[in-house]
């Protein structure tokens, strides 16, 4: 037995706990993570769900991981044979927990400190966004998903939010009266709930969407919805954003 082996298991769990609170868990040297996560083996367990929507061979491929936390979806690209993979985070301790996660696993993953609205600064469409985890974070929501389609999107987008409220897709019009107030009503209307102190004990949970808001948002923002694998799961592509080619009249100039 090679008697540094336990040294260096004691110094990688040294530095997991340094690198405490972790919210995803991972195996690192045999080490995990969050061992006990609230949700369970954490993302691991949700993966195995919708992990088939995506190519199981992404070689030649770009990969950007927005909110990408402590790795988990970068560092599963990677095992995906991606070619090029970013992470972004807006939080300096997730980042940290990546670049460490990413080093031990030696996974060739670069990870940036900034947020899903600095998207732009990248300079390059990637062909998979992964956004999980992340809208219902955000004070700006459909900026965020603006500035995705525009300026990080080349082909397709795996995205998850979190969802409350009715879970129907209502047959809706494209247009109402003024005087119309009982759509509203409907309880499977499209609806952002928002949170103005906290849910679940976060003051980071802005909006909360029902079903038909976050497949309404993903279409006005240009999202082809291809695949919906799991309950808040989506595969989306790149389609025509509303009003792409007619603007709405209050816009013309």
């Amino acid at each position: 037995m090679d008697a540094a082996q336990p040294t260096r298991d004691q110094d990688l769990q040294k530095r997991i706990q340094e690198l405490e609170p972790w919210f995803q868990n991972l195996n690192i040297g045999g080490h995990m993570t969050a061992a006990d996560h609230f949700l369970g083996d954490y993302p691991t367990f949700k993966w195995k769900g919708f992990q088939h929507v995506l190519p199981a061979d992404l070689s030649g491929l770009s990969v950007l991981d927005v909110g990408c936390n402590a790795g988990f979806y970068a560092l599963e690209m990677k095992r995906r044979n991606a070619a090029h993979v970013v992470g972004i985070d807006s939080d300096p301790r997730y980042l940290a927990q990546a670049r460490f996660a990413a080093e031990q696993l030696q996974a060739e993953i670069e990870f940036r400190q900034m947020s899903v609205y600095d998207v732009a600064r990248l300079g390059e469409k990637f062909d998979l966004v992964i956004f999980m985890g992340v809208l219902y974070h955000l004070r700006h929501p459909l900026l965020a998903l603006d500035l995705l389609y525009e300026h990080a999107v080349g082909d397709m987008m795996l995205f998850q939010c979190l969802q409350r409220g009715d879970e129907r897709i209502p047959d809706l019009r494209e247009d109402y009266d003024f005087s119309e107030w009982s759509i509203f009503d409907q309880p499977e209307y499209p609806k952002l709930f928002f949170v103005e102190e906290r849910y679940a004990s976060d003051p980071t949970n802005w909006f909360i969407p029902n079903q038909a808001a976050v497949e309404a948002m993903l279409r006005s923002a240009g999202f082809r919805i291809d695949d919906h694998p799991e309950r808040e799961v989506y595969l989306c592509r790149r389609g025509q954003r509303h009003y792409a080619v007619e603007p709405p009249p209050a816009a013309k100039t």
